[in-house]
């Protein structure tokens, strides 16, 4: 997700080496933070969890299930880590470098909404999909659920392959607004950083972990609605005007910040370790390069 101006020798790194590290970066990432996308994920789902906190929901799912009982659902995002920020990564460098090559903002972020829709398309609803599915199912009194693969095969017998895009639309106005916000918000706030901080990795560290901050703000409302279109109980919504609705009659404003902690807690490290991985592997990488 690094822009063009951060990243030393991009002329070297070509978009399928973009994506290539792009998705061991995302590994990487997911095995670290997925506790805390769980935790939002259940606060979505259960407006009662929401009620009672976090830090009270943290501590029922560690007293009922233990550590592992965070992990429910990590099999769906980690099984698409790879390909999502392989998609992402290699989207926005050939976008970058054949389309809006004009290094100014708004072509950064039109190559951050050109990543996220690819990414959403191709990869992070069918990924979404299954692991709110996973979790919503594991959650229920009678699960239908063996496993990931299980879960896939019962989804597309029952609804078709089309059973494994609810809440595209929703999907894709958050991951391209996404994007778009964290690669603007990134490079200047890398920019300004790098006058004050010389470690390269610590900057990308902090700058990350604030484009994770504000694109959380600006598109949570976004992200309840998908959860809930993807959820067990997504037939009684009607789509994605019919959902936000029906949060907006029975919960309010507020309603859309459902899980907002969790998932700032999420986006934040998530943002934060993907940009410091990913650029400290391009660096290692456009050194190795230079070698040869």
């Amino acid at each position: 997700m690094a822009p063009h101006s951060a990243q030393p020798g991009d002329k070297k790194i070509s978009p399928f080496l973009n994506a290539l590290i792009g998705g061991i970066t995302g590994a990487i990432e997911i095995s670290i933070t997925f506790p805390t996308e769980y935790t939002k994920t259940v606060m979505q789902l259960y407006p009662e969890l929401n009620k009672q906190g976090t830090v009270a929901t943290v501590k029922q799912t560690f007293r009922e299930k233990g550590v592992f009982g965070f992990y429910r659902g990590y099999s769906a995002l980690l099984m698409f880590s790879v390909p999502k920020n392989y998609t992402r990564f290699g989207t926005y460098a050939y976008v970058k470098s054949n389309v809006f090559t004009e290094p100014t903002k708004l072509n950064n972020f039109l190559c951050g909404i050109c990543a996220g829709a690819a990414e959403s398309t191709f990869v992070v609803t069918p990924q979404e999909t299954l692991k709110t599915k996973l979790i919503h199912d594991k959650l229920s009194a009678n699960p239908q659920y063996k496993n990931l693969f299980h879960g896939i095969y019962k989804i597309v017998q029952t609804q078709g392959v089309a059973g494994l895009y609810r809440g595209y639309l929703a999907t894709l106005l958050k991951q391209s607004t996404n994007q778009g916000v964290r690669f603007v918000v990134f490079e200047d706030t890398q920019k300004f950083l790098q006058n004050y901080i010389t470690y390269k990795v610590l900057c990308d560290f902090l700058s990350g972990a604030f484009a994770g901050f504000c694109s959380t703000m600006f598109n949570n409302p976004v992200d309840v609605v998908k959860t809930n279109l993807q959820g067990m109980e997504a037939h009684k919504y009607g789509g994605f005007l019919g959902c936000f609705s029906y949060i907006m009659k029975h919960e309010g404003p507020m309603g859309f910040y459902k899980g907002v902690g969790p998932r700032l807690a999420r986006v934040i490290l998530d943002v934060a370790i993907t940009f410091s991985v990913f650029n400290s592997l391009k660096r290692l990488l456009v050194k190795m390069l230079a070698r040869d």
